[in-house]
């Protein structure tokens, strides 16, 4: 997940508590794998459609469709299940970092070849949340191949992710993962967006407690505190690198997407603001969601002013990179299960597609981007016959 955050959608019912949500419970795997089917199908759906000329907005509007549509489809006979968008659709493109789903009335942003293009967008069935992000250039092929830099950046970046998401071993440390982290981006000439964070997902909570953070500042390394990666446990493991000094900084872009503060109580006065608290409520519950969502976008942005300005809602800003560079984003949701690791949401790099001279040098990282998501089992040795089996 991206920094400050993470996901959207649908009403968190009580009455499941009693229920067992670990990973542990079968049924439960299931659930965060359909809901990560759903989440893959639909980033390969909104990759397909971008190309030189789409629009943004549109992108955004027909990966919140089909996931409303996907999911709407599913468990209709159980009550007081929740399912939905986990992560609003945002399309980030060049130097924007995350975040981006403009408003309707804001005038469109249309795509050109050769951009830079990341995909940010999640699932979530009866809580139990799969996210994903991927990065494409606008008119890459197999026939139209992209190299350079900017392979490299996309290269870079994805290695990076299949390192953080092999480093989620049981017992290992978040600092550890953070340095395979940094180190793969030395490799490439790249540079980790500051602060950025990996979340544990939990049921409704798209930012568990257990962190994992990348170029970290000092003020930071402090805050993030030391963990270890257990068995029965799922993250969405999120890499963005750049080609600049991996500053995020916050601009004059309108913050359109907004999670519910679950910690903070307020009586909102203004009757707009408490219609609007309401309404997300009831269709987003504890689920990040975008203003772009709600059909009466002016009184969508008037209520969302007071609910902000009191902390009952937190803002995902609009994050860029310095004017000119170009920022990368892979993100995946693994589950760290007793026989191994299960990416579930994520989509494979199109190396037929993006060919970098680059790659992994370091010994260490080699052998850990080498390694199987799932161990071998070690085949048992044939018993030798008892003596009296043999003669018979």
């Amino acid at each position: 997940m991206v920094r400050k955050d993470s996901e959207s959608s649908c009403s968190s019912d009580d009455s499941h508590n009693h229920e067992d949500y670990s990973l542990s419970n079968d049924a439960v795997v299931t659930k965060y794998q359909v809901a990560a089917e759903i989440t893959n199908a639909v980033l390969k759906e909104v990759i397909a459609n971008i190309k030189e000329g789409a629009v943004v907005g549109d992108l955004c509007d027909l990966g919140d469709k089909l996931i409303l549509e996907k999911t709407g489809k599913l468990y209709k006979k159980e009550k007081n299940f929740t399912k939905g968008i986990s992560m609003p659709t945002c399309i980030s493109v060049d130097n924007c970092i995350c975040h981006y789903t403009p408003l309707r009335s804001e005038a469109p942003v249309v795509l050109k070849n050769g951009q830079v293009v990341k995909i940010d967008l999640g699932t979530h069935i009866d809580g139990l949340i799969a996210t994903a992000a991927h990065t494409v250039v606008v008119g890459a092929s197999k026939d139209n191949k992209v190299t350079g830099k900017v392979a490299d950046l996309l290269r870079g970046t994805y290695d990076a992710l299949e390192i953080a998401i092999r480093s989620l071993r049981p017992e290992t440390v978040n600092s550890d993962i953070t340095k395979n982290i940094d180190k793969t981006a030395a490799e490439f000439g790249l540079t980790p967006i500051e602060n950025m964070l990996s979340h544990q997902l939990e049921r409704n909570e798209i930012d568990g407690e257990k962190k994992i953070i990348q170029n970290s500042g000092e003020k930071q390394k402090g805050e993030v505190e030391k963990i270890k990666i257990d068995k029965h446990e799922a993250y969405a493991i999120d890499i963005l690198f750049s080609t600049g000094k991996g500053q995020p900084k916050d601009m004059d872009t309108r913050t359109t997407v907004y999670k519910k503060n679950e910690a903070v109580t307020y009586q909102l006065k203004m009757k707009a603001s408490r219609v609007f608290f309401s309404d997300v409520n009831k269709q987003h519950g504890p689920m990040p969601f975008s203003l772009r969502g709600f059909e009466e976008e002016v009184k969508a942005k008037m209520g969302v002013v007071e609910c902000e300005k009191y902390g009952l809602l937190t803002p995902y800003p609009v994050l860029y990179e310095k004017e000119g560079e170009l920022v990368a984003q892979f993100k995946a949701t693994v589950l760290v299960m007793p026989n191994g690791l299960l990416k579930i949401a994520g989509l494979p790099f199109d190396s037929d597609s993006y060919q970098s001279e680059l790659s992994v040098k370091d010994a260490e990282l080699q052998t850990v981007l080498k390694s199987a998501l799932k161990p071998k089992k070690k085949k048992e040795a044939k018993k030798e016959e008892p003596a009296a089996a043999k003669k018979a």
